[in-house]
C-alpha cells in the first residue's frame, strides 16, 4: 500500500474512529448471522479479522472460537475497538495488532478463519490483500469470509456509486461487482463455496456525519443525490423530503470461500 495513501487512511479513520465504533449498523445484522452459519466456527478455530474497524466482527465471533486477532491499519481505530470490546466484557480471547491488509505481519498458515467486513473498497490492491489472506490461512480447513459493498453492474449506476462514495470519503478507492470479486478470489487460490447479497439502508445524515464531512460537503453530496437520474433513485431507493436526503439503500455482497489444498 503506498505510504502517502496509507497515511491518508490513518488520518481519516483516526479522526472518525469513534463514529464507526458507535454506529449500530456495524454491530450486527443478517450478514454476520449468515457469516457464522457458513463459517461454522468452533472452539478449535483461530481467527484473523482484517481491517477490524470498531471491532464488531471480532466481538461477534470471539465467543465461538479459540482466539481472534483484530488487525487494522489505524492505531487509533484499534484503540477504540479495544475500548469497545473491553466495555462489552465477557470475552478475553481478542488481541489487537496494527497491520496492513496487503502485507500482513503473520506467518503462513497461522489462522483457520480470515474475515474482512466492509473494508476492501479502501484497499489500493485488493488482489494482493486476498493473496495475503490465502497465505496466512491453514492449508487444511482454511476459510475466508469477505463482506463488502456490491458495485452495480449498470455502468451509469456504478459511476454514481463510485462518485458519491469518493465525495463522502476520499479513502474510498473501488467497489467491485460479483463477477470481479469471483475472479480475484479464485485467482488467489480459493474455491468459492457460497455468496449472499444483503440490502442495507443508510440514514443519510448519520452516514455522512460518520465520515467526518463538513456542512458544505454534505450540501454538495445531498444535491448530487437529489439530481441523480431516476434509475439511480430507483436502484438505491433514495428517500427525500423537502430537498433533503433521508436515506438510501445499497447492497452488500458476502463471499464464503475455502483455501484450495493444491495451492
Amino acid at each position: 500500500m503506498p505510504s502517502d495513501f496509507k497515511n491518508k487512511v490513518r488520518e481519516q479513520f483516526g479522526r472518525t474512529a469513534e463514529g464507526y465504533v458507535r454506529d449500530k449498523g456495524f454491530a450486527g445484522g443478517e450478514d454476520l448471522a449468515e457469516a457464522a452459519r457458513l463459517l461454522n466456527p468452533t472452539p478449535e478455530d483461530s481467527m484473523l479479522d482484517v481491517a477490524c474497524g470498531g471491532g464488531h466482527t471480532a466481538l461477534f465471533f470471539a465467543p465461538m472460537v479459540r482466539s481472534v486477532v483484530a488487525s487494522d491499519l489505524t492505531m487509533q481505530m484499534l484503540k477504540k475497538a479495544q475500548e469497545f470490546i473491553s466495555e462489552k466484557g465477557k470475552v478475553d480471547n481478542v488481541t489487537f495488532r496494527e497491520a496492513d491488509a496487503e502485507d500482513l505481519p503473520f506467518p503462513s498458515g497461522a489462522f483457520t478463519i480470515v474475515t474482512c467486513r466492509i473494508a476492501p473498497h479502501h484497499f489500493p490492491d485488493v488482489p494482493r490483500a486476498i493473496r495475503e489472506f490465502h497465505r496466512v490461512l491453514k492449508r487444511q480447513g482454511g476459510r475466508l469470509l469477505i463482506i463488502d459493498t456490491l458495485l452495480p453492474e449498470d455502468p451509469e449506476i456504478a459511476h454514481f456509486y463510485q462518485t458519491m462514495e469518493q465525495m463522502r470519503d476520499p479513502t474510498h478507492i473501488q467497489a467491485f461487482s460479483e463477477p470481479q470479486w469471483r475472479k480475484m478470489i479464485e485467482e488467489a487460490g480459493f474455491n468459492i463455496e457460497a455468496t449472499r447479497v444483503f440490502a442495507k439502508t443508510h440514514d443519510f445524515p448519520v452516514w455522512a456525519k460518520r465520515a467526518g464531512m463538513q456542512e458544505e460537503g454534505v450540501r454538495e453530496l445531498t444535491q448530487f443525490f437529489v439530481d441523480a437520474p431516476v434509475k439511480v433513485h430507483d436502484h438505491f431507493q433514495i428517500e427525500t423530503f423537502a430537498g433533503e436526503v433521508e436515506s438510501y439503500t445499497d447492497q452488500k455482497l458476502l463471499i464464503y470461500a475455502t483455501r484450495l489444498d493444491s495451492k
